[in-house]
């Protein structure tokens, strides 16, 4: 895998080395899931959807399951980068850690911390700021796609630098592997770059080089036929009930033609209902596809919605169950502050100790 960040365009050679790189750390993790310290999140800027669940949540439980040690950051400085601020960021807090619990990650053996809960964390942005130069920072793509989406009539410092601030997020306690996406490959790379360059300046084995587990998630539309989101309002969200899903699915696009078929180049919006009911059955879009055959527009948006309350009853249950004990959610957070807290303060202890600035 490339240890240089990466220009403007990803080569195809490096997304080729990264995929066949992360294939074989899939490998590892079945066969050796306790050597590895996992670091994911989210920015709680609402709640999350399908899209979240079949793209990210679901696999961070499996990780957790299979045995790696899982830290999950609610993001809530991060939402200062954000196009738009949350107006209820207390109440986004724990609706994230709602979410996340409702799906299955265990906080006896998983860290849910929340960002500004643990200072040591962003100490570590100072040393780590002085490894990149501003030219590199200039060029991260993620970066630029983020500032060419925003409405914001100026660049914030917080925003330029935030690769590094991700790089923070990552090696404060020293995880060793991060599940991305390819679009955040250069966000990885500016943390590789880091933990490498501190280890050459200041001494070797301080910090991993953590690796990027890349994600296979299914392109999922909203409702609208455009991409999920939580700001679009085109999503079905893991808290919505049985009725609200079916009056969100009862209304997304598809097309004229009655015959149901799975083609997502020429038929995008009931290839992407399709892929949804297929991921809810554990069966593939081709097959509910033969299915519905010719039953048209109205039963594949009735196989989707059966199929999708099916899939989230117990996870809505849960998630109801938990809701109810708002006391619990802050205990949970406090106690992953606690232990986020613990590891930070030991890594920023290591680094003023090598750093030669422990006074």
């Amino acid at each position: 895998m490339n240890t240089t960040v990466l220009p403007d365009t990803a080569p195809a050679a490096v997304t080729t080395d990264a995929r066949a790189r992360s294939a074989a750390l899939e490998e590892e993790v079945l066969r050796s899931p306790g050597r590895f310290r996992v670091l994911t999140g989210d920015r709680p800027t609402g709640r999350l959807h399908l899209g979240h669940y079949f793209g990210t949540l679901h696999n961070r439980v499996r990780l957790q399951d299979l045995g790696a040690e899982l830290f999950v950051i609610v993001a809530d400085y991060q939402v200062l980068t954000d196009r738009d601020v949350a107006d209820d960021l207390p109440g986004h807090v724990e609706e994230l850690v709602l979410d996340h619990l409702a799906i299955g990650v265990d906080p006896a053996r998983s860290t849910i911390f929340a960002h500004s809960a643990v200072p040591a964390l962003h100490q570590l942005m100072l040393p780590f700021l002085s490894l990149v130069s501003v030219a590199e920072l200039n060029r991260n793509p993620t970066v630029k796609d983020e500032i060419a989406h925003s409405r914001q009539s100026a660049v914030s410092g917080l925003m330029f630098t935030y690769p590094v601030h991700q790089a923070a997020d990552i090696l404060f306690c020293k995880a060793n592997l991060v599940p991305v996406g390819q679009d955040q490959l250069p966000h990885l790379e500016v943390t590789r770059t880091v933990a490498r360059r501190f280890n050459a300046r200041y001494g070797e084995g301080v910090f991993p080089e953590p690796e990027a587990l890349l994600s296979h998630a299914p392109l999922l539309l909203g409702t609208d036929g455009t991409k999920m989101s939580k700001s679009r309002g085109n999503a079905v969200t893991l808290a919505a009930s049985a009725d609200e899903t079916a009056r969100l699915l009862r209304g997304a696009k598809t097309d004229s033609e009655r015959h149901i078929a799975y083609d997502p180049v020429h038929r995008p919006e009931v290839s992407s209902l399709l892929l949804l009911a297929a991921l809810c059955q554990g069966r593939t879009p081709e097959e509910v596809a033969a299915g519905i055959g010719s039953g048209g527009a109205a039963a594949l948006k009735g196989t989707v919605t059966e199929a999708v309350n099916e899939h989230l009853a117990p996870i809505r249950a849960r998630r109801a169950a938990y809701a109810r004990d708002r006391t619990y959610l802050r205990e949970v957070l406090r106690e992953g502050n606690e232990r986020a807290r613990a590891v930070a303060d030991a890594t920023l202890a290591e680094v003023r100790t090598v750093m030669n600035s422990r006074y």
